[in-house]
Parts: C-alpha cells; sequence; structure tokens
C-alpha cells in the first residue's frame, strides 16, 4: 500500500497548556532499499542514535522528519519509532506516505534518450521512496488527503512551459518532487491541519531552470489551496520550501507570497549560533553557505509562544540541516480568535 497509517489508543488530557511542532532532516536516508531499516535494527549507526538523542531532547508533540527512506510496510519507520519510544519519546501516530522520490514515471524525463534513471523518477531518486517524508505525532492523524500525485501541468499558473519537458513528459510529470499532504490532527475535541510539502532544489539543472520553476511551483501550489479552505480548523504550514526568500538561487516570488499570506504568521525561528555568523533565521549550513530552507507557518490565530533552530547538534550527528521548532498555545479556541 502507498498510505502507511497507525495509530494507539491512549489517554488525552483535557487541557494542555501548548504544542510543540518540529521539522529535521537529520540525512537519515540509505542508497539502497531496506538499508534504514537494517541500520536502524543494528544500532551500530552513530548517526541515527545521535539523531535519537537529539529527538528526544527536544521532545516535540508533532515532529516532521524529511529524508526518510520509504518502504511498503513501514518497516523503518516503525523501527524507528520504537527507538524513539525507548528515548521516552512516544509517538501513538505515525504518517508515512509514499513519495515521488524514486517513483518511475516510465517515461524519459530528462530527454537524454535512456528510461529509468534517477532522473526520470517523478522525483529524483535511485530508488522507490528515497528520501521520503515521516510526520510522528502525539495527536490523532485523520483524515489525511495525499495531494502528491497531482500532474505539474495542471496548476493553475503553472510554470511548466519552457522548462524543457517533451509532450509526453508532461503529461505524466507531476508537480511534487516529494509530498503534499493535507493532515488533520486531533486532540480532546479540537483540530490542527497540516499542510506538508518539500520542493526540490531550484538548482542542479540547465538554462530551462526546471527545477527553478517546479520548486516554484511546489510552493506556488499552495496559495490558491490555502483560498479556497474554511476558516476551522486553523493551519500550519510544515515543509521545506528548499528557498531562501532572500539570498539563495531560485525564483522567490511564490515563497514571499505564502510568507505575507493574511492567513499565516511567520515566526522566524532563530538561534544564537547562526546570528553570530551572520544569519540568524538560516536552517543549513551548505558547505559554509547558511540559508533558510525549512519553515514552519502556523495560523495567524494561533498563539505563539517560542520558536528557534537548534543549531548545536550533538555528536555525530552530522547533518547540513538544522532542526525548527515551533510552540503555540493549545487547545486554541480559533473561532473566537484567540
Amino acid at each position: 500500500m502507498a498510505l502507511w497509517l497507525w495509530g494507539l489508543t491512549l489517554a488525552v488530557a483535557e487541557e494542555a497548556s501548548g504544542l510543540r511542532i518540529a521539522l529535521w532532516d537529520p540525512q537519515l536516508g540509505r542508497k539502497g532499499p531496506g538499508l534504514l531499516y537494517r541500520d536502524i535494527l543494528a544500532r551500530k549507526d552513530p548517526q541515527i542514535a545521535a539523531s535519537v538523542a537529539e529527538m528526544a531532547s527536544l521532545s516535540a508533540d508533532v515532529l516532521l522528519l524529511l529524508d526518510f527512506d520509504w518502504d511498503a510496510q513501514g518497516l523503518a519507520a516503525e523501527a524507528f519509532r520504537k527507538r524513539l519510544a525507548a528515548q521516552g519519546l512516544d509517538y501513538p501516530y505515525a504518517l508515512h506516505l509514499q513519495p515521488n522520490s524514486g517513483l518511475p514515471s516510465g517515461a524519459d524525463l530528462d530527454g537524454n534518450g535512456v528510461l529509468g534513471e534517477a532522473r526520470d523518477a517523478q522525483g529524483y531518486g535511485r530508488f522507490t521512496g528515497q528520501g521520503g517524508v515521516l510526520l510522528l505525532s502525539r495527536l490523532e492523524i485523520g483524515p489525511v488527503q495525499d495531494l502528491s500525485g497531482t500532474l505539474w501541468r495542471d496548476m493553475p499558473d503553472t510554470l511548466i512551459a519552457g522548462a524543457g519537458l517533451s509532450e509526453a513528459a508532461q503529461r505524466v510529470q507531476r508537480l511534487s518532487s516529494t509530498v503534499h499532504w493535507d493532515v488533520r490532527l486531533h486532540e480532546a475535541g479540537h483540530a490542527l491541519r497540516l499542510l506538508v510539502w518539500a520542493a526540490t532544489p531550484p538548482i542542479f539543472d540547465g538554462p530551462e531552470d526546471r527545477n527553478g520553476r517546479r520548486n516554484h511551483d511546489e510552493t506556488a501550489f499552495w496559495l490558491p489551496y490555502l483560498a479556497g479552505l474554511p476558516d476551522d480548523p486553523p493551519v500550519v504550514m510544515l515543509g521545506r520550501a528548499n528557498l531562501d526568500p532572500d539570498q539563495s538561487e531560485g525564483r522567490k516570488d511564490a515563497l514571499q507570497a505564502l510568507l505575507a499570506h493574511p492567513r499565516l504568521q511567520d515566526p522566524r525561528p532563530a538561534s544564537t549560533d547562526a546570528a553570530q555568523r551572520g544569519s540568524p533565521f538560516a536552517t543549513s549550513d551548505l558547505s559554509g553557505r547558511l540559508l533558510r530552507l525549512d519553515y514552519i507557518l502556523p495560523d495567524r490565530r494561533l498563539q505563539v509562544s517560542g520558536a528557534g533552530t537548534r543549531w548545536q547538534a550533538p555528536a555525530h550527528v552530522s547533518t547540513r540541516y538544522k532542526m525548527v521548532w515551533v510552540d503555540i498555545a493549545w487547545p486554541c479556541d480559533c473561532a473566537r480568535g484567540d
């Protein structure tokens, strides 16, 4: 099955003081199917162990992990959830849908005359599910709407024209390089809506700017989508735009519009360590270049009580990306604008 979702029944407190939402790419992805599951079980990989310790120390209520390889049985995700539980971080609910990364398209998307390469997948990947997305939650998950099958050419005001795709490629090319999800969370009669995505980098292409166009449209997708959503429940945008609104390469207007959207707020999570290097809001260190690539954008009606990035990772965590977190007051009577 493409969808992997499970939950355990737990008693939930009627009152809560807050909710911590976090996003991180600990770069746990592997180069072949089943290897992540193998390494989680073996308990010999220092990167996995240190990543588990880092997540346990932050203790987020909702945690989105990027670059987490998908498998049809959810074996790696379940094994990882158990590793976290052993450290005192219990997530009774999880969502792990089949991503577009590594998913065969059946077409020669890069136009080099060879089928079945990593660049011919719906999203770059050497195998189906490479670099997937895992959502872990203490709140009940569901219903879920997987929007990842949307064709790029079907998006309103798409930039696909000029991207160098053949007509055959345009007929099958999906917009999402990884995922676009609309996920409901529930706790004690209160609901929250997560809008999750992970866009392609706007680089690694030619003068046609295919990746730049796609990166733009993967974020721009949310603008009309937000306009069509009811006011309740409140929303939280959560994911990787793979674009800095000020300094990185790429087409920035869609991201800037999302950051300025009247329904959302940008708490601008920061860290002292990044500030000392001149980029307080950076979420990544790409060979010395500090960029803000990952975002948590709560509904404007949600009260933000704290936000930040974990810039100092523990020993053995070798990742270019930093954990981002935002605390919101919860539950929220957002119908009254609390």
